[in-house]
């Protein structure tokens, strides 16, 4: 194993009795850290006999043993590394810090920080620091602006993935206040709500001309989420040709990057000021953005190395029970697999991702086919065509209505017949005609 501890690296050869005072050391340090267990404290590997047992006291002692709750902050996953299984935890800087053992309460006795690449002792000043700093509008004690929810939605998905919802679901997912109310984490789960995130489409490089505005959401939003995504695979049109030894594709966009980056603009969205994520589609691009800027003051050089704080772990818990998250902490790698760090523009109250779409391999060869198509109008453009030139003042919606397509449609594709110098307007939308230049 080439990693020995770090600050952000602590290895354990077996799961022993201060293994959640490390944990905490994690929970309260800003940049969190990885456990290694099954893995000596000079990086030899030497394995766990029951992995999958201990896998489970692992999470039943994070679980249990520690104050606030760690739900949504960490993960535990078994790797093999040099033919032997371990156990790696992965843990985020947590939101309510500081975090403590549960018997020994918010103390010294049971505060501990990382420092360098051991754990140490909170002192009262540190602990009450650190606690007069805690985010205090998380979404979990913010109030439901509805108290009569339903989850069917959010239990058919748990369902779907082998889980099942008990009686308890609301308080294990902590859909709850302190106050037993519905929190706001419920509302963006519920069946209804008025929650949604935007898909804006533009014809050009800028905003000037716009040629969709859909919103998705106003339920659960894990299916937002869903379809939303079904729209952007739809909108990433793969690059074809078909040759004598198959067909070749390629991507306009990185798929997995563009699922990564919009999951991370759902989950870690600021939703406590009423703003949602959007998502924008341009002739070169497309561009996602969420609210709130960096999560838990990170730095942007700790956020591109995959250093994780979560603004809203509660959704992320969720979103992983779903496998809409893999692990915890690997969205900007992911994206930095296929991007460069340019990708990504901080701003103070937002974050954006930005994709360039790739070159079309075979833009030469379908730029000769064209040529040599005679008709190179797809068919409701021609008809747009016709019905001007039998009319050259009728209206979009009219062309929309005598052909049953969309408005949306018809302005879509007029705007293509005007970028090409076919088709121009002359006056006003109200009182102007079309004419047909070529």
């Amino acid at each position: 194993m080439s990693n020995t501890e770090t600050n952000r690296i602590e290895n354990k050869e077996q799961l022993n009795e201060d293994f959640e005072q490390e944990v905490i050391a994690f929970l309260n340090y800003k940049e969190g850290g990885i456990i290694y267990v099954g893995v000596r404290k000079d990086g030899q590997v030497v394995g766990l006999k029951d992995v999958d047992l201990t896998q489970l006291q692992i999470k039943d002692r994070i679980k249990n043993n520690i104050q606030p709750s760690t739900l949504g902050l960490f993960d535990v996953i078994v790797e093999t590394i040099d033919d032997k299984e371990v156990i790696k935890v992965v843990i985020s800087s947590g939101t309510e810090k500081p975090y403590y053992l549960r018997k020994k309460g918010r103390t010294p006795e049971g505060c501990y920080v990382r420092v360098g690449s051991s754990k140490e002792r909170m002192t009262e000043r540190m602990i009450d620091d650190m606690y007069a700093k805690r985010v205090k509008h998380t979404l979990k004690e913010i109030d439901s602006p509805r108290q009569e929810l339903t989850f069917n939605q959010l239990k058919i998905y748990y369902e779907e993935h082998g889980l099942k919802l008990n009686d308890n679901f609301l308080q294990n997912l902590d859909l709850l206040t302190s106050d037993g109310k519905y929190n706001y984490n419920a509302f963006l789960l519920a069946d209804e709500n008025n929650i949604s995130i935007k898909l804006v489409k533009y014809l050009g490089t800028n905003k000037l001309e716009l040629l969709e505005n859909m919103e998705y959401g106003n339920r659960c939003l894990i299916t937002a989420t869903q379809r939303l995504l079904d729209r952007l695979d739809v909108e990433n049109t793969t690059y074809a040709k078909i040759e004598y030894f198959g067909r070749k594709e390629q991507e306009k966009i990185d798929s997995k990057a563009l699922k990564e980056a919009v999951i991370n603009a759902v989950v870690h969205n600021d939703y406590s000021y009423g703003n949602s994520p959007i998502v924008e589609l341009y002739s070169d691009r497309v561009e996602i953005t969420s609210a709130g800027g960096l999560p838990q003051e990170l730095s942007q050089e700790e956020f591109l190395e995959g250093v994780t704080a979560p603004r809203n772990k509660e959704l992320i818990r969720v979103f992983k029970d779903v496998e809409l998250i893999e692990n915890i902490g690997s969205g900007v790698l992911r994206i930095l697999d296929a991007y460069d760090k340019s990708c990504f523009k901080f701003m103070e109250h937002f974050l954006r991702v930005s994709f360039k779409y790739k070159e079309n391999p075979f833009e030469y060869d379908q730029k000769i086919d064209q040529e040599n198509n005679q008709n190179d109008l797809n068919t409701i453009q021609n008809k747009i065509l016709n019905l001007i030139k039998q009319n050259p003042k009728i209206t979009q919606m009219e062309i929309a209505k005598i052909l049953g397509v969309s408005r949306e449609k018809v302005k879509y594709n007029i705007a293509i017949l005007k970028v090409n110098n076919i088709l121009e307007r002359i006056g006003s939308n109200k009182i102007g005609e079309w004419k047909i230049l070529k």
